[in-house]
This record gives structure tokens, sequence and C-alpha cells, in this order.
């Protein structure tokens, strides 16, 4: 298995007209494979060295000491969160595992963590037992943005024994020399980081009903104006476990490396396959209206032809996995290609509708790189 070199070319082309036509400011691009960093580029204000917001791209760096922490026998997916997390368990919650909350299914998907208290882990607890179901557990899946991802990193705390910004740093990103890669990060060495910029017009109602059927969807918590907060120093300090990370692109593509080679041994491997490979959600997204294919923290491409839809464009094995973020970000895997993919910007669009038509593009393309040799 190699790598297309002129592929890799399109690609290029592809990720820098995003720029050149005036949709994002800037963005940036690296594949990897075999462990290294084989292609990067940068387009508009950006090098290759330039930090972004990695929004959801975040989970997967709590999904990797999860599953470090499930490997040592530490915790087990069937476990509920209050044998780890006693006083989560008010209010109806006792029963909730470890699995419905990495996998979406725990039912209290928008329940409310946000400044400016929220670097206060004692708040952060209280705010976490007061809070509610919207239906019971297990019965359904549906996206949580940054609630589910506070339970995990209370949970890595109470087992770990550290913060979970330190368990991150000090058991994955370490070991593996990801100095750009971030969670938590202080207003001191704050820099480098792209500036969040709100691009492009709202789509509109005939455009969104052509897609889904009616004019106007619930979007959930994630809107422009909340992702701006994440150019706020403060904000990116406390180090959002569903969604606060900084990287370049390289960096996140090399994590990705680690968990396709597992180097070191960082990882249980059956643990590790169980946890990128395993789909324990099937559940439909009530979004996109599919099968979520949620493994233990990530999304699996799946084998049902709507690898596309998961964010993984249509060129990925149906063993790829990864996890987006917000404003466009991709980041995956394929373990039959042994590439691993990642693209970033700055560019918060409103017509979410292109946002996810260049994702579909630019990850299809990327999953040419190794194509000719599949």
């Amino acid at each position: 298995m190699g790598i297309d070199e002129q592929a890799i070319e399109a690609l290029e082309r592809r990720v820098r007209r995003e720029v050149d036509d005036g949709l994002v400011p800037s963005c940036q691009a690296a594949v990897a494979y075999g462990g290294e960093v084989v292609a990067e580029f940068a387009a508009g204000d950006a090098t290759t060295g330039s930090r972004y917001a990695l929004f959801s791209c975040t989970k997967a760096l709590i999904a990797a000491v999860m599953w470090q922490l499930i490997g040592e026998g530490r915790v087990f997916p069937t476990d509920t969160v209050v044998t780890h997390f006693e006083e989560f368990g008010a209010n109806d919650k006792a029963a909730i595992t470890i699995e419905q909350v990495m996998t979406h299914t725990a039912g209290f998907p928008r329940a409310p963590m946000g400044p400016p208290r929220w670097s206060d882990r004692a708040w952060r607890i209280q705010r976490m037992a007061d809070w509610r179901l919207n239906w019971e557990p297990g019965s359904r899946f549906e996206y949580h943005p940054t609630s589910a991802h506070w339970v995990l990193a209370e949970v890595i705390a109470r087992l770990d024994g550290r913060d979970h910004r330190d368990a991150v740093r000090e058991r994955v990103l370490e070991p593996l020399g990801l100095s750009r890669l971030a969670l938590g990060v202080a207003p001191a060495v704050s820099h480098g980081i792209a500036e969040l910029v709100v691009v492009g017009e709202n789509p509109t109602p005939a455009e969104v009903e052509a897609v889904f059927g009616a004019a106007e969807i619930d979007r959930g918590e994630v809107t422009p104006e909340v992702l701006l907060a994440f150019n706020d120093v403060d904000v990116r300090a406390v180090g959002v476990p569903g969604g606060g990370a900084v990287s370049n692109a390289a960096d996140l593509a090399l994590l990705y490396q680690a968990l396709l080679h597992n180097p070191g041994r960082l990882w249980d491997p059956a643990v590790l396959e169980d946890g990128r490979g395993t789909v324990r959600c099937r559940l439909p997204d009530p979004v996109t209206g599919i099968p979520a294919n949620r493994t233990l923290g990530l999304v699996a491409a799946g084998d049902d032809g709507r690898a596309a839809l998961r964010g993984m464009g249509h060129t990925v094995s149906p063993r790829a996995f990864g996890h987006n973020g917000a404003a466009g970000q991709i980041a995956w895997a394929d373990p039959d290609s042994g590439l691993s993919f990642v693209y970033l910007t700055n560019g918060i669009d409103r017509h979410f509708l292109r946002e996810a038509r260049r994702t579909v593009s630019i990850a299809s393309r990327a999953g040419l790189v190794a194509a000719a040799d599949r």
C-alpha cells in the first residue's frame, strides 16, 4: 500500500479552493500514513504550524483516555456512572452507564454547563448532579455536544487522580510527542491559534427544506455565536472536554495514526480494536435519519453506504473511524488504507449545508490518496 502523489496534489487544490474562493479565511490539512505525516498544507493567513480550535474532534482525546482506563480494569462500559461518580445519580440518573454516556444515548443532550463558573470543579459536580433527564437512557440517540464529556472528565479525574486536561496530556499527548495538540491552553501560551470568524449567510428556507423536508431544523446548542466563545483565552484554558482542544492538522493526524498502530502499546490491543471498531449504537440520528453508528467514543463509517453522511466522504472503507467537529473540522483514520486525514479551518460558515458539502468533497478527495493501492 502506498501514496498516490497525484491524488495528494488534487486534494491540496481542493483544500486551497475554499480560501481562494473567499469561503473561509484560512485552512490547513494533513495526511498521515505509516506513522508519519506524508503531506500537509495551509492556505490563507496560516502556516502548517498554526493551531485551530478542534471543537468536537476533541472527543477522540477523551475516548483515548477512557480506553486506557478500561484496559487497566479501572472502569468498564457496563458500569453505571455512579459507580465512580456518586453525586451524578441524583434526579433519576443512577442507572445511566458509561457506555450510554460514550454513545450519546444517556438522555441529557443539552444539560447546561458553561461560563463563568465552569472552571470550578465543585460547581461542575453540583451542576451535573442537578441535571435532569430529557428521555429514558438507552431509548434513543441524540448527540450530546458537551454534556456527556463533562461527565467523562469527572470520571477520569476520579479514576486517574489527575484533572482531565493533565490526564490527556500525560497519558496520550506527551508519550506520542504531540506538542501542538492540547486540551486546556493557559492564557500565557495561547498564541498561534487561528481566530475564529463567522463567514457566509444562512441557507434559505427553500434550501433547508430541499434537504430535510422542512424549512427549519433544530441545530441545538452549537451555533456560530457559541463557537466564537472559543476565541476567549479563558475559555480555551478550561479545556472543555467535549470540544475545547486545539491543534495543527499534522498532530491530530498523528494521533489517529497512533490509534491505528498503537505505538508502545499505549492501549490494550483488544480494547483499542473494540473502541474504534465495534458499533454499539445504531439508533437513528434525529438530524440525518440514518443509524448513528457510534462506537465507544467515536463514529464508524459503516458498510451501509452512508459514510459521507457521517462526515468521512465516499472513499473510505467501512472500517474507517473518527470524529469531526463544528465549523467543518474533519478527522478520521482508515485501517484498510492506513491513512489518517485532518482538515481544519477558522471559518464558521453560517451556510451549514455548504459546510456539509465541503466536508464530503474534501474527505472524499483525501480517501483517494491511497485508493490506487486498495
